[in-house]
């Protein structure tokens, strides 16, 4: 009787301290954890493409592009004009004047390839200048939506590989239409 009695209170002792070291740990970390963290994501790709600014921003590197496509199509034509020439008359030519006008054609073709590497480079150059402006703007914005909307976290959803989000932690739109307002508020 004695021993049921003993393994009895060793049996509660150990629930009680059991349950007192669950509640002991649970206690100080509930008063602590606050709300939970939310997270959220921004899609930027749609915030470049529908944008005021990022619209806007494509439109100009799109009307450079077609300035140095212009540049390129001359080049092209030039080429060809040479080229043609060179097979019409060439067997008519000297042996050194056919050699004269085919290392000129040649010349030619290596300052059309610099000329398109350059244009291209200008291009990009460029495109990465406007785009890092819009993406700096909309930078503060982002962080100005997510504080708001009480998000702890905002992540960029194509660098972030988000494969699932609820709707509601999307601020794409959200950061879209502010930055509008804020683009529309500057011009005024």
């Amino acid at each position: 009787m004695r021993r049921t009695r003993w393994a009895a209170m060793t049996a509660l002792l150990a629930v009680g301290v059991v349950t007192g070291m669950w509640l002991g740990a649970s206690a100080p970390s509930a008063q602590t954890a606050g709300p939970p963290s939310r997270v959220g994501f921004v899609d930027i790709q749609k915030v470049l493409a529908r944008s005021a600014a990022g619209v806007a921003a494509r439109e100009q590197l799109e009307k450079e592009k077609a300035v140095m496509q212009k540049q390129v199509d001359d080049q092209r034509i030039e080429l060809e004009k040479m080229r043609d020439e060179l097979e019409k008359k060439g067997q008519l030519l000297s042996a050194d004047a056919r050699r004269e006008k085919q290392e000129a054609l040649e010349r030619k073709v290596r300052d059309a390839r610099r000329l398109v590497d350059d244009l291209q480079n200008t291009l990009q150059k460029k495109e990465e200048a406007m785009l890092g402006k819009v993406l700096q703007e909309v930078g503060g914005l982002i962080q100005k939506v997510g504080k708001d909307r009480g998000f702890s976290i905002v992540l960029e959803r194509q660098r972030s590989s988000i494969l699932y989000a609820a709707a509601d932690t999307d601020l794409t739109d959200d950061v879209l239409r502010a930055y509008d307002d804020e683009i529309k508020r500057a011009k005024k």
